[in-house]
């Protein structure tokens, strides 16, 4: 089996993995049919409403975990949780007036192929972004609906530091969950990767 990320619509994403298991983040976007698949991790970087309806995935596997952020920042300090067929590093998120990084944070995943991929939630380029580049990141999300998350250009730059493979916009409008291609054609950034809504794509290193 191929590790798989489907892409759900606005910041919701589903991955799964060359096991069969399968992860959600930030759940929100998207039919009960986009959520059809048994859930193993469900992952919230923020307790926004757009990004936590936990609720709507049904389909649960049996032992289940489902980390938010009041479990992966605890007291100050982001946690790490390996479970086999991922790892999961929480990382720095928000800075900006909409999102407090005390109570916000991102998410780092390393599959057990390898592959490796950036979910940052809703956030503006935090100092923990200068370290990335050592990663040698496969995916990264970008945020960029200029409002509540980045600018174009600022997840632009965001990227540039990141430095992966993959820099692929999401969160681009906050009243729908589909993409906004005039602020898409903003963002600049080297080997960009665009997924429409309902898009899913096979990951590789």
């Amino acid at each position: 089996m191929e590790d798989k990320l489907y892409y759900i619509g606005h910041a919701s994403l589903r991955i799964t993995t060359r096991e069969g298991k399968t992860i959600y983040v930030d759940p929100y976007a998207g039919s009960d049919s986009d959520y059809e698949l048994s859930a193993d991790l469900i992952l919230v970087t923020h307790d926004h409403f757009d990004h936590n309806k936990i609720n709507k995935i049904k389909n649960r596997a049996e032992g289940i975990r489902i980390i938010t952020e009041k479990e992966a920042l605890k007291n100050g300090i982001h946690q790490t949780f390996d479970f086999g067929f991922v790892k999961v590093k929480a990382v720095e998120a928000g800075y900006n007036k909409y999102h407090d990084e005390t109570k916000c944070v991102g998410y780092i995943l390393t599959l057990s192929s390898g592959i490796t991929i950036y979910i940052p939630g809703d956030t503006t380029i935090t100092p923990e972004m200068d370290s990335f580049a050592a990663l040698n990141l496969d995916y990264a999300f970008f945020p960029m609906d200029g409002t509540y998350t980045m600018t174009p250009e600022v997840a632009t730059a965001a990227a540039k530091k990141v430095g992966a493979k993959h820099n692929i916009p999401y969160h681009t409008d906050p009243n729908s969950d589909s993409l906004n291609h005039e602020i898409v054609e903003r963002f600049t950034a080297d080997n960009k990767l665009v997924l429409e809504k309902g898009e899913e794509i096979s990951l590789t290193k």
